[in-house]
């Protein structure tokens, strides 16, 4: 069964087809969290405020969409918001990939080599690169989303996704040298 005929009982009334839904994203979401928020030692309970957000608002979710990157924006939000709370200081940073225009980014990138050696050298230096590049490498390479999925997560353009991604793979570069991404 589709997320999306899921989120149709759910929208019905359905309590335990929503426990199918908590079972299909729980360990995506933690997952998520724990690569987009080093040092957390609270990551369950920000998960489980992601569940209940969910929850909430899923009458207000498109069904004419998919369901997973709906998910994972409230998830992204949250984490953000966790982040921000920790913050004793706010620096005003312009994010300057949003105003210059990029050439549209191919979707389909070639992925070579071995994805579990990708993943494992991702995964030792991820906290190293800033969390806006940091969240684009992980939607893409740990959670094997496409462009435009990672764009309706973030909130940000298609194009914006493709420099996000080729300057995480830039600084990631700086720390394990030639071996390819």
């Amino acid at each position: 069964m589709t997320d999306e005929a899921i989120i149709s009982l759910i929208k019905k009334g359905d309590k335990k087809a929503f426990e199918t839904i908590v079972d299909r994203y729980l360990d995506k979401i933690k997952r998520y969290g724990r690569k987009f928020i080093y040092d957390r030692d609270d990551i369950d309970d920000l998960v489980q405020e992601v569940f209940l957000k969910v929850y909430i608002n899923i009458n207000s979710f498109d069904d004419s969409r998919k369901f997973s990157p709906w998910i994972y924006r409230i998830a992204h939000n949250e984490f953000v918001n966790a982040i921000k709370k920790r913050m004793y200081e706010r620096i005003f940073r312009v994010d300057f990939d949003l105003f210059i225009p990029h050439p549209e980014a191919k979707e389909n990138l070639e992925k070579e080599g071995d994805d579990f050696f990708r993943k494992k050298i991702l995964d030792e230096h991820l906290k190293q690169i800033d969390a806006k590049y940091r969240e684009v490498l992980v939607l893409y390479y740990f959670e094997d989303m496409d462009y435009k999925e990672i764009a309706d997560i973030l909130g940000i353009p298609t194009s914006t996704v493709g420099v996000r991604l080729s300057r995480g793979k830039e600084m990631l570069k700086k720390f394990i040298g030639d071996k390819e991404l």
